[in-house]
């Protein structure tokens, strides 16, 4: 299989470049060669969204990007941020502080098995990036959550605490307005 050079900046760090086959999928590069094994390979097929990560655009948007069925060179030169990337880490890289999503869905107990639950806090991080670029009102943020966690599959059906959790953080940090 040929081979190209990838580079991107994963998790803040410059990574490559790397000799990568070109029909790799992002998810076998992340687990086979850089050891960030959080996302997980669940359907293989884009549908139940275990795996994603999250693409920060050059605009400041983010969003959700399935790693099973996108392939690593896609990622070429863009900035990427995996479950591994959230926490704060001190200087020996233990992890210190962990972010307000990560840390509202230990506080609730949004998971049962946890397969599931590093591409629910992409989710839940690209909502609240969303939403501190830009609150929305109350009556909007059922539809919000829905939409942002919607197509996630829980097979343990941790549905209510994820949706909970979310809620919790989006409320707590203010970025929801009366009316």
């Amino acid at each position: 299989m040929a081979k190209r050079a990838l580079s991107l900046t994963l998790n803040g760090q410059a990574v490559g470049p790397l000799d990568v086959a070109d029909d790799l999928m992002m998810i076998d590069l992340l687990h086979e060669h850089l050891n960030l094994t959080g996302s997980r390979l669940g359907c293989g097929q884009g549908i139940c969204h275990a795996c994603v990560v999250i693409l920060d655009k050059p605009d400041g948007t983010s969003e959700e990007m399935r790693t099973c069925i996108t392939g690593a060179h896609f990622f070429d030169g863009k900035k990427v941020r995996t479950i591994e990337g959230h926490a704060k880490r001190d200087a020996a890289g233990v992890v210190s502080e962990l972010n307000p999503v990560q840390q509202k869905f230990v506080d609730q107990f949004a998971f049962q098995c946890s397969y599931c639950t590093p591409g629910y806090v992409n989710a839940a991080t690209v909502l609240v990036e969303k939403l501190q670029r830009q609150p929305i009102k109350r009556s909007e943020l059922e539809q919000e959550i829905e939409d942002a966690l919607g197509h996630h599959i829980c097979r343990c059906t941790g549905y209510v605490r994820y949706y909970a959790a979310t809620r919790a953080v989006v409320e707590e940090l203010g970025l929801v307005k009366e009316g």
